[in-house]
C-alpha cells in the first residue's frame, strides 16, 4: 500500500539523517517534510512536483537524497515569489530591482549564505540568472539555513554543490571547462578554506567525491532524456510546456493561440538545445560508454520531440487560421470541442473527421504516438492528438514540415491566415472546416463560407 506523500517526505528526511548518522528529532523532521511538502503540491506545478522529488531520491546516497528534497523548493517566477512557508528565510537574500533579483550583501556571520554563494560562484551585487541558477541558488539557501544546526561544513557543503550541479544545459566556458570541473574548483577551495586548510590532496579527494555524487544527481534529474520510450519523454515535456505556460492549467479556457505559443516555445527551446549539453561527466563518470549511450538517446528524443511538436504546431495552425478568417481567436475547445465534461462524452472535432490512409512517407511512431497518446495522462489536454494525426496522415512527414515553414509565416505576419490556408492541401483543410463547423457554432456559416471560397 501506499503512503501519503506527506509521510513519504517525512520517510526519506529520516532514513537520510538515520544514515549520516545526523542527530535529527522527528518532530524537526517532520518541520523540513512539511515545508519541502508545501511547495512541491504548489497548484502552479505540473512537473517539477512531489513525484518527480521522489524519483530523483531513488537509490542516491543521504547527502543526494537530502539535495534532492531541496534542489527545486524555490521556483520564482513558476511559483511568482517564495514559496509561502520558507520565505521568510529568503527575505535578506535578495532585493528586486524591475524583473531582476539582485545578491544582497552577505554579512561575515552569515556560514550558509556564506558558502552557497561560494560554491554557486556567485557574488554579491550581481543580478541572479535566471535561467542559470537563480532557483537553484534559492532552493540551496534554504537547504543551508535549515541543515546548518543538523550537518558538519563538509556535509553541508556536498549537498550545496548537489543542488547546484542540477542547473540544467550549462554549456562549457571559453577555456572548454564543463560547469561541473568549475564546481569542483570552488568545493576543493570551501573545504581548505571552511575544513582543513592544510591537507590539499584531501581537499581534491573530498572534491572529486562530492561532484561525482553531484553528477549522479543531476543526470538523474534529467534522466527522462534517455527514456527509450518517446511518448513517455514527450509526457514529461508536455508537463513542462503546461507547468510554464499558466494560461494552458485550465482546460477548456485556453485560446487557440495560447495554445500555440506554448508549443511553440518549447519547440525553439529544443531546437536550440545541443544534446551533449544534457548530460555531465567527470572524472568518467558516467564512462565514456555510458555517456555516448546517454548523448545518442537525448539526440533521438529531441528530434522526435521537435517533430512532434512541429506536426502539433502546424495543424493547430491550421484551425487557428480558420479562426482568424471567420473572425478572432477563441477557445481552442470552441473549434475543437472540451477534452471531458461532466455532462458525458464530449463531441470533439475528429468525431466528424474522415478517415485517411497514411502516406508512405510517415514516421510510424510519430503516428502512433498521434493516434494512441502520450505514455502519461494530462488533465489539461488530450493525450492523444487526432487533428495532428489526420494532418501527418494526410500529407505526411515531409509535407508536415513545408506546411510548419508557411505556418510560421503566418506567425510573423509574412502571409495572411487565408494565404496560408491556400498553401495547404484543399481537400485536407476542407474536411478540417466541415469537422470544425460540427463544434463551433458560432462560426458554422462563415467556416462553410471559407470553404466554398478555397
Amino acid at each position: 500500500m501506499a503512503i501519503s506523500t506527506i509521510n513519504r517526505f517525512i520517510s526519506l528526511f529520516n532514513t537520510a539523517f538515520q544514515a549520516l548518522p545526523a542527530p535529527v528529532s522527528m518532530v524537526e523532521t517532520e518541520r523540513l517534510a512539511m515545508l519541502v511538502h508545501h511547495a512541491m503540491e504548489s497548484q502552479t506545478r505540473a512537473y517539477h512536483t512531489s513525484g518527480h522529488v521522489f524519483g530523483m531520491c531513488e537509490g542516491m546516497k543521504p547527502l543526494q537524497v537530502l539535495a534532492a528534497l531541496f534542489h527545486d523548493l524555490v521556483y520564482y517566477q513558476l511559483d511568482v515569489g517564495f514559496p509561502t512557508h520558507s520565505a521568510y528565510l529568503l527575505e535578506d537574500v535578495t532585493r528586486k530591482e524591475g524583473d531582476a533579483l539582485i545578491l544582497q550583501p552577505i554579512p561575515a556571520t552569515d556560514t550558509a549564505r556564506t558558502l552557497c554563494a561560494a560554491v554557486f560562484g556567485f557574488t554579491p551585487g550581481q543580478a541572479l540568472p535566471l535561467y542559470g541558477g537563480m532557483n537553484e541558488f534559492l532552493s540551496a539557501v534554504v537547504a543551508a539555513r535549515l541543515l546548518q544546526t543538523h550537518l558538519p561544513v563538509a556535509d553541508l557543503i556536498a549537498v550545496l554543490a548537489c543542488i547546484e550541479a542540477t542547473i540544467p544545459f550549462r554549456t562549457p566556458d571559453a577555456l572548454g571547462q564543463s560547469a561541473v570541473n568549475r564546481l569542483a574548483v570552488r568545493v576543493r577551495q570551501q573545504y581548505l578554506s571552511h575544513v582543513d586548510n592544510r591537507d590539499a590532496k584531501a581537499a581534491q579527494a573530498f572534491a572529486d567525491q562530492v561532484v561525482v555524487d553531484a553528477v549522479a544527481l543531476t543526470n538523474r534529474d534529467v534522466g527522462s532524456f534517455a527514456e527509450a520510450d518517446p511518448g513517455l519523454f514527450l509526457s514529461n515535456t508536455w508537463l513542462l510546456i503546461e507547468e510554464s505556460n499558466a494560461p494552458l492549467k485550465v482546460a477548456g479556457m485556453y485560446t487557440l493561440q495560447e495554445y500555440r505559443s506554448g508549443l511553440t516555445r518549447m519547440d525553439s527551446f529544443l531546437r536550440s538545445l545541443n544534446p551533449t549539453h544534457v548530460f555531465q561527466q567527470y572524472k568518467e563518470q558516467p564512462n565514456p560508454q555510458e555517456m555516448a549511450d546517454l548523448y545518442a538517446a537525448a539526440a533521438r528524443n529531441i528530434v522526435f520531440s521537435v517533430d512532434f511538436l512541429g506536426a502539433k504546431i502546424t495543424s493547430i495552425a491550421i484551425v487557428e487560421a480558420l479562426a482568424q478568417c471567420t473572425g478572432t481567436d477563441g477557445p481552442i475547445s470552441m473549434f475543437l470541442g472540451e477534452i471531458r465534461s461532466a455532462y458525458g462524452r464530449p463531441e470533439r472535432v475528429e468525431d466528424y473527421l474522415p478517415t485517411v490512409p497514411a502516406t508512405g512517407d510517415v514516421n510510424p511512431e510519430l503516428l502512433r504516438v498521434f493516434e494512441k497518446g502520450r505514455t502519461l495522462e494530462s488533465t489539461n489536454d488530450l493525450t492523444a492528438s487526432p487533428i495532428t494525426a489526420f494532418v501527418y496522415r494526410h500529407i505526411g512527414h515531409h509535407g508536415t514540415q513545408r506546411a510548419l515553414a508557411e505556418a510560421r509565416k503566418m506567425f510573423d505576419g509574412g502571409q495572411t491566415p487565408l494565404e496560408f490556408l491556400q498553401t495547404l492541401d484543399r481537400d485536407m483543410v476542407r474536411a478540417i472546416i466541415r469537422a470544425c463547423a460540427h463544434i463551433a457554432l458560432s462560426r458554422r456559416e462563415a467556416l462553410h463560407a471559407l470553404e466554398q471560397s478555397l
